[in-house]
């Protein structure tokens, strides 16, 4: 019986981008509130929210990565990458509580309309665009590779939304005087940014139950480890991800009859790796399956 393990270990992405994004997003969210009680706008205030899970999302993403950083030790054997997860997941639950928010406090005001400063609103949502943009493109090259920093640039991208809501909305009521657009515009906003939320807590609850990665067939690995020169069986076959971009596989894999153990093992693992992409695969060989054993000794 051998097993054979291989492991390439994923780099952290570039923290230093999300320190920049955090200031520029926390220093605009001051500015973003006081305008937006000053003008009377539920957009700017839903704007400003958004924004407030932006810093929020972004400080945790930060924290998440440092933490994530840290070597595997005897308590934490994987490391700390699934603290990544859970910022995700955190920041998504977030995100639910506001656009909810934003949708109660916008129907409220549809039913008791409220004077609104459009030229102030305009001003601050021009900025707060300004600055989702900047954030947006920090953000942009490490959000296929994590899943934290992908949560992290939904949060901008939301906002970046809702300033454009914002624009427009103080354009229409400064030409027309139809306050009613301000709430409109805040509520549009929430259900534009609830789908994408409900995705980002859907797959980072998947990893957190130890679900088989997205765009992985298990069925498919399965039939290519059996299919393997010298396998006559595969079992006990799990996959899941520590991190949003380090999928790991193990299995038991029965040997044919005079086969070389550890070669069969080595053709499995390049396989997986070339296949599948998967390249964190402990593979257990035996030459009569394991349950079969078990039923003996009992």
């Amino acid at each position: 019986m051998g097993v054979g393990h291989d492991h390439i270990q994923g780099s952290n992405p570039n923290s230093r981008r999300l320190v920049i994004a955090l200031a520029l997003t926390s220093t605009f969210l001051i500015a973003e509130v006081v305008a937006g009680l000053v003008f009377n706008s539920l957009a700017l205030l839903s704007d400003a929210a958004h924004m407030f899970t932006d810093a929020a999302a972004l400080a945790i993403a930060l924290l998440a990565i440092r933490i994530g950083a840290r070597a595997a030790d005897d308590r934490k054997t994987f490391g700390y990458r699934r603290f990544e997860i859970l910022a995700a997941a955190f920041n998504a639950i977030l995100l639910f509580g506001v656009a909810i928010y934003v949708l109660v406090e916008g129907v409220r005001r549809l039913v008791r309309p409220e004077p609104v400063e459009s030229i102030g609103m305009l001003i601050v949502a021009v900025l707060g665009l300004g600055i989702n943009l900047v954030a947006m493109r920090l953000l942009s090259s490490g959000k296929d590779k994590s899943l934290n920093i992908k949560g992290a640039y939904l949060e901008v991208w939301a906002d970046m939304l809702g300033s454009l809501g914002v624009i427009a909305g103080a354009v229409m009521i400064r030409f027309t005087g139809w306050t009613w657009v301000d709430p409109v515009v805040a509520i549009g906003i929430g259900l534009w940014v609830l789908p994408r939320t409900w995705v980002l807590l859907r797959d980072s609850t998947n990893i957190l139950l130890e679900g088989a990665p997205s765009g992985v067939a298990l069925a498919a690995l399965r039939k290519t480890i059996a299919e393997t020169p010298g396998v006559a069986g595969v079992h006990d076959l799990h996959m899941w991800v520590s991190g949003a971009d380090q999928p790991s596989c193990t299995a038991h894999v029965v040997l044919a009859a005079g086969s070389d153990g550890e070669a069969v093992r080595a053709r499995v693992v390049a396989s997986l790796k070339s296949d599948f992409d998967v390249h964190h695969v402990t593979i257990q060989t035996e030459t009569v399956p394991c349950d079969v054993l078990e039923d003996l000794h009992s």
